[in-house]
């Protein structure tokens, strides 16, 4: 990854929510302190950002951030891959620490939680994330917050486990990398499906169709910053001020105008994350 920014956009003409975004991550990559990125981004017109817990420390810090920024909320959950290094007393008590922290007033989410079989190949790890994913989905219910799910090459597995555990009346297909089809069964169990900077790139012409497959009042944006970036600057680190490039090309695709799809985001993203901020 390239250290420098890319320059800015132009602005989106209606504000949009950054579904998905990791200002502490960032700020490390990109020299972004999480104050500065907050206010680029808002020149951009994207005014409200959700920052995502993958630790419990994570998680606190992602708390301590939306106090102190109006324009964030928080979520708090371990990552799939942080669970799979966990003994099972380890991942019992940080579970523990995830249930008191979500009872915060700036909490808004459970998660990033899922499966992730990219990093985790082992049956030892993939267990221990199951059993963290369905201990978030049970989290969710009982705090009545969204879920998050993190899902990498576990297509099957992640709608095995919603299904077994019953999905949470809101949740979101964080980062979504399927097809059509698979979309329509995320969309079928009620799912809000998030896009990142990928869909802009050419060989993803299956992401694009899932884009396609969404409805309108299903369809949120992200960056997942610092990571996947949107064209044109592939290899360039991500923040949040560079949603535009990926709205604009979600509008292209998708046949609607940029305003359109501008309203219908902060809708959306106001809808799934328990209403405005």
């Amino acid at each position: 990854m390239k250290k420098e920014l890319p320059p800015s956009p132009e602005p989106l003409p209606r504000p949009v929510v950054d579904s998905h975004c990791h200002l502490d991550t960032a700020a490390h990559v990109t020299g972004l302190s999480p104050a500065d990125a907050i206010a680029r981004a808002a020149e951009a017109n994207i005014t409200r950002i959700v920052q995502i817990g993958c630790d419990v420390d994570d998680s606190r810090w992602a708390i301590e951030t939306a106090h102190a920024h109006p324009e964030v909320v928080a979520t708090v959950a371990l990552h799939p891959n942080q669970a799979a290094r966990m003994s099972r007393e380890e991942l019992s008590a940080a579970l523990v620490e995830i249930d008191g922290l979500a009872t915060d007033e700036r909490v808004r989410g459970i998660g990033e939680t899922g499966l992730d079989y990219y990093r985790t190949r082992e049956s030892e790890g993939k267990a221990r994330q199951h059993e963290s994913f369905a201990a978030h989905i049970s989290l969710a219910h009982a705090h009545g917050k969204t879920l998050v799910i993190h899902d990498r090459d576990a297509h099957d597995d992640i709608l095995k486990v919603l299904d077994a555990e019953g999905a949470p009346e809101r949740f979101i297909m964080h980062c979504f990398s399927g097809d059509a089809a698979f979309a329509r069964e995320c969309l079928d169990r009620g799912a809000y499906l998030s896009f990142p900077g990928p869909v802009t790139y050419k060989a993803n012409d299956d992401l694009r169709a899932a884009l396609r497959a969404t409805p309108i009042d299903r369809v949120l944006v992200e960056t997942d910053a610092p990571y996947l970036v949107p064209m044109p600057w592939r290899g360039y680190p991500n923040a949040s001020y560079l949603i535009p490039h990926t709205v604009r090309h979600m509008a292209e695709v998708r046949g609607e105008s940029v305003a359109e799809l501008c309203d219908a985001l902060t809708e959306n993203a106001f809808a799934v994350f328990g209403g405005a901020w």
